[in-house]
């Protein structure tokens, strides 16, 4: 035997196996494992030590075992009863809650005890009507509290019973807005796991507010809003422990679930720039945060350097997690902290770090590295319990996987408001769920505008241009086809000029409809909502509040400032719009002629066909942009079945439609595909800047049921 192996002697488990991460070589890691519901016990993991022992030492008088999962004792309720009263509580036992008269019940009346050690169901709170200024914060299974007063100023302290350690604030206290600080205590044993579901949804949920908020509209906080203003950008580090105690199929499993969030994060407005480094006792870098590659304007971390990483003979023994965050501040000591104007670069405002490690650091001490990059994005000096107003511009994630974790030493290195930001888990697999669960829930498929920028993906198109939508009319033996756009679930947007007044709603493609007109502007309501995903999703429209918060305009936005200061503010304004020919979908570059361009541009209007009027202005309104010609820039022409298409402009990775193809002067086009225009084609589109009081009607209506409305801006 080699000096320094230790041996497998006494190291059986009744009822489980185990797995060695290094053979038995030293520094090798023995994983307990066990079947769902069970865990292992007295020993998490065994570590061969450089002597040849094992560390902790296995005991003959405490054969090694799989012990059935318990959870918290939930009878802490003061003023009701737990129903069965039990010493001990295990997997799949139930539980039902009652309060005593006069009280008041909030939570699961019914709970179970789950495999990972935690309650089913919602926390039981039971209350009286004692008109404090904040709600009775409950009591967690297997928490003490002390303060039974909640006005305003008054705290309430947790500690946990024996052998359960404290997830969450220790103290909370109660603001004047009725809301307690700190995050909600739970009570964990270290068979305690978080699963992916309820960490994809509070991890999930924190990083949509990162990636959608804009600053609110009064001064009532809803939910947790970060403001990036717009020179700003979200800088986010991400950390791999690849120390020797992780095995193979774990790193390749961190590699894809840092992939897998990337991709995630990429279909939202705010782009942020990535740092991704892997680590042990030494730092290997993945994407720099200021050398990020850049593909179809979207930060990508280095492939090759990633497979490198993963490839190359790497000798790693130790986690210095102590490393990482020195790394992390020197880094941020290059980038400047308070927006300045006309910078032509980003100005870093909003850090978050993800550190993905094996649940233990055994070199250097982070917590005073920690502390500095608090002082330096705080601006000043802070204590560990002093809260800061600064705080919600750093988020520090610990993502901890594996058999035994070390949560006193990773807890404190969190950091952030809101929502937690300390997560356990049996191993990193359960990571890789979390990251394929999170940023696909209802409320961000739903925001307006969302679109894919790059074109290599079998659905490229439709996530491309996910709002883009067919419009079939067959009647009398006749197909008319035009394009149009999902502006809601249950509505497209298209031109009038493509029904007859023969048309019935039978005659719209294959679906049941009602046709609402206006000017040449026509609202198809579909007789069920269409179901949102990354393919397809609706376009912003003028003066709603869903497209300010796309633009990110703050506070009480208006109808001008969108049309006047962003969508429409140049005299030559580069927009698009859709053509099909067969199957094949292109986008046309067109420029609309505003300003003192746009005269020149709709008088070549009189030389359309049935056009008698000698006034260009009469037969192109100011409901109308003007577009073609080859002055200044050589635009598209609009062809056969491009009427109805959306006329639209992207802003900062959301798509904003602000008019509709209507009707042009030539007929260079009659086959479909991209042709340019000639010196005197012209096409002119509804503007729908003109036309919101015809989308409101419709769209706005919050006197019916049917659907769910838009919200116009009052002016």
């Amino acid at each position: 035997m080699v000096r320094g192996d230790c041996t497998e002697a006494n190291m059986e488990i009744e009822g489980g196996d185990y797995k060695l991460t290094k053979q038995l070589q030293s520094g090798s890691m023995l994983i307990y494992n066990c079947p769902e519901g069970y865990y292992p016990y007295p020993a998490l993991t065994r570590l061969c030590q450089r002597n040849g022992s094992w560390k902790p030492l296995p005991r003959r008088y405490l054969p090694q075992k799989c012990r059935l999962v318990e959870c918290p004792d939930p009878n802490v309720l003061e003023y009701g009863n737990v129903s069965p009263p039990q010493e001990k509580y295990f997997v799949d036992n139930e539980t039902t809650y009652e309060c005593y008269a006069g009280y008041t019940h909030r939570g699961s009346s019914r709970r179970v005890c789950l495999p990972n050690g935690k309650w089913s169901g919602l926390e039981n709170i039971l209350s009286h009507d004692s008109r404090d200024d904040c709600a009775d914060p409950g009591i967690p299974p297997g928490a003490i509290r002390t303060g039974n007063i909640f006005g305003v100023g008054d705290t309430v302290k947790y500690s946990c019973n024996r052998k359960l350690f404290l997830m969450g604030s220790s103290e909370r206290m109660c603001l004047e807005n009725g809301q307690w600080t700190g995050i909600e205590p739970a009570c964990y044993y270290k068979h305690t796991y978080d699963s992916p579901l309820e960490v994809s949804q509070i991890f999930g949920s924190t990083i949509i507010d990162r990636l959608t908020d804009s600053e609110p509209v009064d001064d009532i906080q809803v939910g947790r809003q970060i403001k990036i203003t717009k020179n700003g950008t979200l800088n986010i580090y991400i950390a791999v422990d690849i120390s020797e105690s992780i095995r193979d199929e774990d790193l390749n499993n961190s590699k894809d679930a840092v992939s897998k969030l990337i991709t995630k994060i990429s279909s939202f407005t705010v782009t942020p720039n990535y740092e991704i480094v892997f680590f042990s006792i030494d730092i290997f870098e993945v994407a720099n945060i200021y050398r990020v590659s850049r593909w179809q304007n979207k930060p990508k971390p280095d492939q090759d350097s990633t497979e490198q990483i993963f490839n190359r003979d790497i000798t790693v023994r130790d986690t210095d997690l102590n490393f990482v965050f020195k790394i992390f501040l020197l880094l941020w000591n290059f980038c400047p902290m308070t927006p300045k104007i006309n910078y032509s670069f980003n100005v870093c405002l909003t850090y978050s770090v993800l550190s993905l490690t094996v649940g233990a650091y055994n070199m250097g001490e982070p917590a005073p590295t920690v502390k500095k990059i608090k002082n330096m994005v705080y601006m000043s000096p802070t204590s560990d319990d002093e809260t800061h107003p600064r705080e919600e511009y750093l988020d520090i994630y610990i993502f901890a996987a594996g058999r035994e974790i070390f949560d006193e030493d990773l807890y404190p290195l969190t950091a952030g408001t809101g929502r937690r930001h300390y997560f356990r888990f049996k191993d990193i697999s359960n990571i890789l769920e979390v990251f394929d669960d999170i940023i696909d829930g209802d409320d961000v498929k739903g925001l307006c505008g969302l679109h894919w920028e790059y074109s290599d993906h079998i659905y490229s198109t439709r996530r491309m241009y996910p709002w883009m939508a067919f419009v079939s009319i067959g009647n009398q033996g006749r197909l008319r086809k035009c394009m149009g756009s999902l502006v809601t679930p249950q509505f497209v947007l298209t031109a009038a000029h493509c029904f007859t007044f023969e048309d019935l709603p039978e005659h719209v493609s294959n679906n049941n409809a009602k046709e609402f007109y206006d000017y040449d502007v026509a609202l198809i309501q579909l007789t069920e909502d269409v179901s949102i995903s990354f393919n397809v999703r609706p376009i912003c429209i003028p003066c709603t509040q869903e497209t300010s918060d796309a633009l990110k305009l703050p506070g009480n936005s208006t109808c001008k400032q969108q049309d006047e200061e962003i969508l429409l503010k140049n005299s030559l304004e580069k927009l698009n719009f859709l053509t099909r020919t067969s199957t094949v979908v292109n986008k046309k570059d067109v420029h609309a002629k505003l300003g003192d361009n746009r005269d020149a541009c709709i008088s070549h209007a009189l030389q359309a066909a049935g056009i008698t009027t000698a006034d260009p202005k009469v037969a192109v309104t100011d409901n109308f942009l003007c577009t073609g010609g080859r002055t200044y820039f050589r635009d598209h022409i609009a062809c056969n079945g491009d009427g109805g298409s959306a006329v639209f402009k992207d802003y900062e990775y959301r798509t904003i439609q602000v008019a509709l193809v209507s009707w042009g002067t030539g007929k260079l086009c009659r086959a479909g595909g991209l042709v340019e225009s000639d010196d005197s084609s012209r096409d002119f589109h509804i503007n729908l800047f003109r036309v919101v009081p015809f989308l409101k009607t419709i769209l706005g209506n919050n006197l019916q049921d049917d659907y769910a409305p838009l919200n116009f801006l009052k002016s």
